[in-house]
């Protein structure tokens, strides 16, 4: 079904290959994940399949890609993806349409279906993928769960031969997590072939048949899936791979936290942090004091409010009237902006200059080379110091931000999802740097579902629900 054969490829404008003499077959019905490294080549050979590779990303390409009997780079990219169906890392990305309905219908249309077998089709993925009360809604005002299972629909619509993923649980919460695995044990019912490049590992434990794990460039090993869920904590580590197993999903020791009543300098104190989107109330926070000089965890589901939150604390959003006060002294949302830094979940949004360097001192004044040079080489950036940060994986741009917002000089760094598409290895790195933050005398907020990282440098937790927060202390990490 699918053959790469040889395949060597590198990236317009890069000095280095992407993909060196890679062989892999995979037939009809098989669950293969791609695993390894952030920018290993996992996101490379996902687009060799689906023909992105070279007819959106153009480089020099050797050797075989034939998928369903087709020489790839010599067909039309709308033919290939009659067979390919692709779900990305972030689904926003591949949205064409303001409402959800017209999205999984749009695949479709662009196949040139007619109406009646059109409109099957979009009841057919609604019903097979749950997908009933999604339909008709503002695509915009979804959460990133219900994004992800829009993105799927869209794709089941179209009933693909092959479906790949790349890093589709990176921005979702645990039972977003769930609702993907059934859509993908539906898909292998249905005999579909899936690819999955993925850092989380241990929802994919009984999905996959074989994995295939990558590094600099090549295939490194390709194995059974039951073989790598033997492997021990520490071997899994040396590889760099998150864990396979789901122990540490289990919940996080944690208790109730009061504020000192003596100690104001010591917390940040939250008031009327009230918002709504037209009439449905998405925050009701009358009065709430956290933490300073920690690290905060700001959990809750898909859709809960927590970057409405963090939105709202930066002084980004909207008429919010809330206010914020720190050592005594009260702060419109406006005058925020000066103490805050924020690292977006998309961080294509916020990274503008030519080169990784410059896009690293951005803002922050700071031309202390060695101090730069030692942060990038921490957060494995020196080497594309001269790069375009847009010609970077999708973790390496997380780690770009992150470096620029430690140089930023702000009292209060926030980060969405920082952790989204980072491997182990840069997980905790980035975890380091974050609890360095603190001990520096920085308050650190993460919106994240990442676990992992909760346990290795978050102290503190404002859980999210209902427009509701509560504060809550790790007991231990």
């Amino acid at each position: 079904m699918i053959q790469l054969s040889n395949v060597n490829f590198k990236y317009n404008n890069s000095s280095r290959g992407a993909l060196y003499d890679i062989s892999l077959d995979i037939h009809k019905g098989e669950c293969v994940l791609l695993c390894g490294d952030s920018g290993c080549g996992k996101t490379t050979v996902t687009r060799l399949i689906n023909g992105l590779i070279p007819h959106f990303y153009e480089g020099e390409l050797t050797g075989s890609v034939r998928v369903c009997g087709m020489n790839v780079p010599e067909e039309e990219i709308y033919t290939v993806s009659r067979k390919v169906g692709s779900v990305f890392q972030n689904p926003r990305s591949q949205f064409f349409c303001l409402d959800t309905s017209s999205e999984l219908a749009f695949g479709c249309e662009n196949l040139g279906m007619p109406v009646e077998q059109i409109n099957e089709r979009v009841k057919y993925a609604a019903e097979e993928l749950e997908l009933e009360n999604l339909l008709d809604r503002d695509i915009f005002k979804l959460s990133g769960g219900e994004k992800q299972r829009i993105a799927c629909g869209s794709v089941s619509a179209m009933l693909p031969d092959i479906i790949v993923l790349d890093e589709p649980t990176s921005n979702l919460d645990a039972e977003s997590i769930e609702l993907l695995k059934r859509i993908l044990v539906l898909w292998k019912k249905q005999n579909k072939t899936i690819i999955i490049a993925e850092h989380r590992l241990y929802w994919l434990k009984d999905i996959c048949d074989r994995a295939v794990y990558l590094s600099d460039g090549k295939i490194q090993m390709d194995i059974p899936m039951r073989e790598l869920t033997d492997y021990s904590e520490q071997k899994m580590e040396k590889l760099g791979l998150r864990s396979i197993n789901a122990d540490f999903q289990s919940q996080i020791n944690k208790s109730d936290w009061s504020p000192p009543s003596q100690n104001e300098p010591d917390t940040i104190t939250l008031k009327d942090y009230v918002f709504a989107y037209d009439v449905k109330t998405i925050l009701d926070i009358r009065n709430l004091q956290i933490p300073r000089n920690e690290v905060i965890a700001i959990t809750g589901q898909n859709g809960a409010g927590k970057s409405t939150f963090i939105r709202c604390l930066c002084g980004l959003q909207k008429k919010f009237k809330g206010r914020t006060v720190i050592n005594s002294k009260e702060y419109k949302p406006k005058e925020m902006l000066k103490l805050c830094y924020l690292v977006m979940q998309d961080v294509n949004h916020q990274l503008f200059c030519e080169t990784v360097e410059d896009e690293i001192v951005l803002g922050s004044g700071d031309t202390d080379e060695l101090k730069v040079q030692e942060l990038m080489e921490k957060l494995g950036l020196w080497e594309f110091k001269n790069r375009h940060p847009m010609s970077l994986s999708g973790g390496q741009k997380q780690r770009v931000a992150i470096a620029s917002s430690m140089l930023a000089g702000k009292e209060i760094l926030i980060f969405d999802e920082p952790t989204s598409g980072l491997d182990y290895r840069h997980m905790i790195q980035t975890a380091e740097l974050f609890t360095r933050l603190k001990e520096s005398g920085k308050s650190v907020l993460i919106i994240t579902h990442d676990r992992e990282l909760i346990r290795k440098c978050c102290t503190f937790e404002i859980h999210i629900a209902q427009g509701k927060a509560e504060v809550n202390k790790y007991e231990s990490n």
